[in-house]
């Protein structure tokens, strides 16, 4: 089989598109399928990439920005008290393009990555594109839907080079205590293989926070962007923060894949790292939107086994309601007007019996969408 034949469609897109065209005949659609911070850029950021749009924008260097590189080391040292050489902060354009430079980097032909299932469904690509193979390991609320120790060891095979830990989950919300990361990084070494740890929901925690891995592993792989805690989806800035050994090799594949992320949002990005109170009243709205589903949803026989703590998803058992989760959400569209993704993107696991909702979207909308959930469900 081609590798081109193994990369499957990016399910939601499916989804969005389809909600696109019922908007474009005047339908009103309520979106809590795409995982798209509604809040716009903070004003900071816009205005100091007006001001650079003055300047020539040539490339940077192919490892970033020096300044960008210098000021996240200092933002890691304020947040996370950890102290990181800047020259490992990689920039990259968007999380996806640190994720494809990574196993460009770290996986031959044939080698494997464990994967919690569900999970983030573009990481089983990005490895398909590098020729390796994505080992999806079922989780679920026992383990509050996070690789564990445990299964690490259970799974990890001759040839498997690396495991991820997505924290906050995407699509489940659930954040992993700093204990378990330790223990996951442990079990990584004890297999000669690096714990790779996808934190770009980090700054979008409720009632608790959420570890850097590099808080109890100095050898962790740290993927993590502005897109979500500072709403800058479109500017596509992201960064891998990787071992001394591992930065030459990245910075071969980077010269030839994508020459420099966009200098522009490179330098722009810098000053995102000082919006504080934009970013606090976007994490309060989103708890705002959380607290009203968690209370709702339940009515309407959707089962949340584990309460999200962080990023902006719930992810719910549906088996009350329906045995297709993927003819559940689309019927939902198509009847009442309301966009919700099924379980089939996250994994193959119980996926006929679980949805996810992004709360990424106004809380008047949200209110509007369970009021159409609701008579739909009456029918």
């Amino acid at each position: 089989m081609r590798t081109i034949d193994k990369i499957e469609p990016f399910r939601v897109m499916q989804l969005l598109e389809r909600a696109k065209e019922l908007e474009a005949k005047g339908k009103k659609i309520i979106h809590m399928e795409i995982g798209e911070p509604d809040f716009h850029t903070p004003e900071s950021v816009r205005n100091a990439a007006k001001k650079l749009l003055d300047n020539d924008q040539f490339y940077t260097p192919s490892t970033g920005a020096p300044e960008l590189q210098k000021a996240l080391a200092t933002w890691y040292k304020q947040e996370y008290h950890v102290n990181i050489a800047p020259e490992r902060i990689l920039i990259t354009p968007g999380t996806s393009g640190a994720f494809n430079m990574l196993y460009a980097v770290l996986i031959d032909a044939g080698e494997s990555v464990l994967l919690p299932d569900p999970g983030y469904p573009c990481q089983r690509n990005f490895i398909r594109l590098a020729g390796g193979e994505p080992l999806n390991i079922p989780v679920g609320p026992d383990t509050r839907y996070h690789l564990d120790a445990a299964l690490i060891d259970k799974h990890w095979q001759a040839q498997t080079r690396a495991a991820v830990v997505i924290n906050p989950s995407n699509p489940t919300g659930t954040v992993l205590a700093r204990e378990s990361i330790a223990e996951l990084a442990a079990a990584c070494h004890t297999h000669n293989g690096y714990l790779i740890s996808d934190e770009i929901y980090h700054g979008l925690t409720y009632g608790t926070s959420a570890a850097c891995a590099l808080e109890v592993d100095d050898r962790a792989i740290v993927i993590n962007g502005f897109s979500k805690r500072w709403a800058m989806t479109g500017w596509r800035v992201g960064w891998a923060i990787v071992p001394e050994e591992l930065i030459e090799p990245c910075r071969r594949v980077m010269q030839n894949i994508f020459i420099a992320a966009p200098t522009l949002s490179q330098y722009a990005a810098i000053e995102a790292l000082k919006a504080t109170d934009t970013i606090e009243l976007m994490r309060s709205a989103y708890d705002e939107r959380r607290q009203y589903l968690l209370s709702e949803l339940p009515k309407l026989g959707f089962d949340i086994v584990v309460e999200p703590q962080g990023a902006f998803y719930i992810y719910a058992n549906v088996s009350k309601l329906t045995a297709d989760s993927k003819s559940f959400c689309w019927s939902l569209l198509e009847q009442a007007g309301v966009a919700i993704t099924p379980g089939e993107d996250f994994g193959v696991y119980q996926s006929n019996t679980h949805l996810r909702f992004s709360y990424a979207t106004r809380l008047d909308d949200i209110r509007e969408g369970i009021a159409r959930i609701a008579a739909f469900l009456n029918k």
